[in-house]
């Protein structure tokens, strides 16, 4: 499965967003979240769907590869992975207002 979601950020901005997204998700959903650098390797379950995912940051995109869930649950980890970058990628928000 491959997600890339587009952004408008400084890098680095990008990065200490999606960082607290995944560190929401450590917190919330006993996630394991390793960074090294710009990219991170995510992996547990969310909301009962297994994610094994490698992150990366890019000067205008998020790109995740993980497995696939298969095919009743692949729109539905789509929808919600890129509804979850999206709103971590809003410039309008702050960091605080990150939610995972």
């Amino acid at each position: 499965m491959n997600i890339s979601q587009k952004h408008t950020l400084d890098k680095a901005e990008a990065r200490r967003r999606v960082e607290k997204l995944t560190n929401n998700w450590k917190d919330e959903y006993g996630m394991k979240v390793d960074w090294n650098g710009d990219k991170a390797h995510v992996e547990g379950d969310i909301k009962g769907i297994h994610v094994d995912a490698h992150v990366t940051v890019t000067d205008n995109s998020i790109d995740a590869i993980g497995t696939d869930p298969g095919f009743l649950l692949r729109k539905v980890a789509t929808a919600y992975l890129q509804t979850q970058l999206a709103s971590c990628l809003d410039p309008s928000k702050t960091v605080d207002d990150i939610k995972g």
